[in-house]
């Protein structure tokens, strides 16, 4: 079982780092891992058991959090309407986003960073993302709005860049230019 001992924080190497892609088709290994990434995931969101091994509620993962080199993710979590997302990712690749962007109005988190980091991450509103699910098979998701924001936070991970990387350092609440609010 992941805990939050097993995920690596800021500053360490695996988090600056490009993954390499994950040989296809998959392991087993590779997806016992994407599985075990998903089971964290829900236990962090069930209140007992986040409490009984002490887990940060998380909403996705990132291989490179628990120290690993492989292009790979996980997201688990409900949009405002209830509909569930919940994907293990490999080799997840964004093949087109909107020119509008969105920010999150509480801004975003990370399980690898254990502080508060103020201010707006501009993202794609809309994205179209392709990748191999658990299953073996290729997917398409086409995102908008928050499932959008949580996807392209997961795959920056892949490419070595942390959401702060993204704040506007001199005005961190500046509203980003042709960007919409989510709540």
């Amino acid at each position: 079982m992941i805990t939050m001992d097993d995920i690596v924080r800021e500053g360490n190497p695996a988090l600056s780092k490009k993954t390499e892609d994950v040989p296809l088709p998959p392991s087993d290994e590779d997806i016992q891992l994407l599985n075990d990434m998903l089971t964290f995931l829900k236990n962090s969101q069930d209140e007992e058991t986040a409490e009984q091994y002490n887990l940060r509620p998380g909403v996705g993962l990132a291989a490179p959090q628990l120290g690993l080199n492989k292009r790979m993710c996980a997201v688990h979590f409900e949009d405002a309407k209830e509909k569930l997302y919940s994907y293990g990712l490999i080799n997840p690749k964004v093949v087109s986003h909107s020119v509008e962007q969105a920010y999150l109005t509480d801004g975003e988190g990370c399980l690898s960073v254990d502080r508060d980091v103020e201010g707006y991450v501009p993202r794609s509103a809309r994205v179209t993302v392709k990748a191999i699910g658990t299953d073996g098979k290729e997917l398409k998701l086409r995102l908008r709005g928050y499932p959008a924001i949580v996807v392209q936070h997961e795959i920056d991970h892949l490419h070595g860049i942390m959401f702060y990387d993204h704040i506007n350092t001199e005005n961190p609440f500046a509203t980003p230019n042709n960007a919409r609010p989510i709540d």
